[in-house]
């Protein structure tokens, strides 16, 4: 019996008895059954009034909504809370939240099944909104690309006829589509960034994407396009040759240009051409970034693209392509930051992994500090060097508050400022070590720190779905962050800052077991860093300095012969 309902039987009984007693003195009626229904209606206005008010309350705040889950309710909150965006004028501050920008300027579209895809729509609930606004230009041009996938996409009329051709092994003849088949390959983080350089290719030259599925594309990633898919049909006829590609392959672009059967007077080109854009690639493989090669591959209706780097930095040095560049990204270090949002929204079944810890674990504090950790030395770990690193990063560049040994800091502040520290590593020492340091002893601001790790799976596994799923949710998280620490050479990290717009703290490679010194510098963009570049003048056919030909690419900070992308008015 509920607490309301006994109090209701409570109050009923001595009016039920008062009436019975008046009745039977045989006093008027009418005056005193008035004054006793009055007072029983009172008493149920009193029991009532509050469960009317509750109700309204939901109703009129669908933020209480039950369908929109516990963690988003949660999550719409903190933005209330610290958003410092959201225009003003509500009385409930849900209407300001309701105007969230979940098309993230413009980079998305409505219509999709919200269900079949939660994080599409729901991943600007979770970060600020990026100052970072796309072009209007780049706007049209994926509208563009999208009927584009729509007309010529997987088992349309015109990828049938493609695929025919292909089958037949016939010499090239006019197509209606051409196409880039992105070949699953590398880690989790060298396959985000390559597939968002294939796609960026593919907008360039008028091709339509499609994406080997591998062993777990389907299940890390939603559809990006509408309609049609994005996955490369499993009766592909090259799908059975793909782990067989390589520079030697018969039809491998850098091959043929080698052996001299290959050249832009061509007339009987192949029906399709291997791409060998991999680290280990030669020169020969490299002409893919001049524009005469481009010009040939242009009549090429196929073709396949190996590759475990972000090559979008050579895109940019190449001529023909560099006006059409200008005018998508008009500020040129938000490439991956833009693309990234567009292509890569994580499966239902990822995004859980993402919003259930950032639930439980990140969503009350004030700051969200990420540091992600990669070390290449060799052993277990975790090192001395590398912990000495993350500390004097942290604490020389003000990341982190230090700690009060000698404890004149310990009273505690009647409402402290709490700093959440997201950290993802393969091994869990650096997080333990941090952990602790920040319980033992209060810190010198007064700020409390809370430290968390995800998950530490002690050595990479690219293979296994589970880790690809952890990994890919580690990378989210990270990009929600409000400062960023990463580690040099990580294309982990790489996705992190880009999808997040941030410029992060970079832990500079430990040599010699040695912690490096200074342990850290400032990114000078968000843009990720293409570690295998050519040095070639297509014009002058001669090697060259790539990194000083534009003032907008430049040598990474991380890895010295890497080039990146980077604004360079805010140099």
């Amino acid at each position: 019996m509920t607490r309301g309902f006994r109090r209701r039987n409570l109050c009923s009984r001595p009016i039920d008895r008062l009436r019975f007693q008046a009745s039977a003195d045989g006093a008027p009626k009418s005056g005193f059954l008035r004054d006793m229904k009055v007072k029983e209606i009172f008493t149920y206005l009193l029991i009532g009034l509050p469960l009317v008010v509750f109700v309204g309350l939901v109703f009129r705040n669908p933020a209480a909504d039950l369908s929109l889950g516990f963690a988003e309710a949660r999550a719409l909150e903190r933005v209330v809370t610290n958003g410092s965006s959201e225009s003003s004028g509500s009385e409930n501050g849900f209407s300001r939240l309701s105007n969230r920008d979940k098309l993230i300027g413009g980079l998305l579209i409505p219509g999709f099944d919200e269900g079949s895809c939660l994080s599409r729509y729901q991943s600007s609930l979770y970060r600020r909104t990026s100052t970072h606004r796309p072009s209007p230009y780049l706007i049209s041009k994926l509208r563009d690309y999208e009927a584009l996938h729509r007309r010529c996409g997987p088992h349309t009329k015109p990828y049938d006829e493609a695929v025919e051709q292909l089958r037949s092994g016939s010499s090239v003849s006019l197509t209606e589509c051409k196409y880039v088949v992105w070949m699953s390959y590398s880690g989790l983080g060298n396959k985000i960034l390559t597939l968002a350089s294939a796609f960026l290719y593919a907008v360039l030259t008028d091709r339509v994407l499609l994406v080997d599925p591998g062993k777990d594309m389907a299940d890390l990633f939603c559809e990006p396009f509408p309609e049609k898919t994005w996955l490369l049909p499993n009766d592909f006829p090259l799908m059975d040759q793909f782990s067989n590609f390589n520079q030697k392959s018969p039809n491998c672009h850098g091959y043929m240009l080698k052996m001299n059967t290959l050249n832009e007077s061509t007339e009987a080109l192949p029906s399709y051409l291997y791409l060998h854009l991999v680290h280990d690639y030669d020169d020969h493989d490299k002409l893919f970034f001049c524009d005469q090669e481009q010009a040939l591959l242009s009549r090429v209706p196929w073709l396949i693209l190996k590759t475990d780097n972000y090559f979008v930095p050579s895109l940019f040095l190449i001529p023909s392509f560099e006006h059409e560049l200008s005018n998508l990204f008009p500020q040129k270090d938000n490439v991956f930051h833009h693309l990234g949002r567009y292509l890569f929204h994580p499966s239902n079944h990822v995004w859980g992994l993402i919003t259930r810890y950032y639930e439980a674990y990140l969503t009350s504090a004030d700051e969200l500090i990420g540091i992600q950790v990669r070390v290449f030395e060799i052993g277990s770990g975790p090192f001395e060097h590398i912990m000495d690193q993350i500390l004097s990063c942290t604490l020389q560049e003000k990341i982190l508050p230090d700690v009060d040994k000698e404890g004149f800091s310990s009273v505690p502040l009647e409402r402290p400022r709490v700093k959440a520290v997201l950290m993802t590593s393969l091994s869990s020492g650096y997080y333990e070590k941090l952990r602790t340091l920040y319980w033992e002893y209060p810190t010198t601001t007064g700020e409390v720190i809370a430290v968390h790790q995800p998950s530490y799976e002690m050595y990479q596994q690219t293979e296994k779905k589970a880790h690809n799923r952890k990994a890919w949710a580690e990378m989210y998280l990270l990009s929600m962050s409000d400062v960023l620490v990463t580690s040099a050479w990580s294309t982990f990290g790489y996705v992190a800052q880009g999808l997040g717009g941030l410029k992060p703290w970079i832990l500079y490679k430990a040599e010699n077991m040695t912690t490096p010194d200074p342990a850290c510098r400032r990114a000078m963009s968000m843009e990720p860093c293409f570690h295998a570049p050519p040095f070639y003048d297509c014009k002058a056919k001669k090697g060259i300095d790539t990194g000083v030909v534009v003032p907008h690419v430049r040598h990474c900070e991380d890895m010295s012969w890497g080039l990146k992308v980077v604004n360079h008015q805010d140099l």
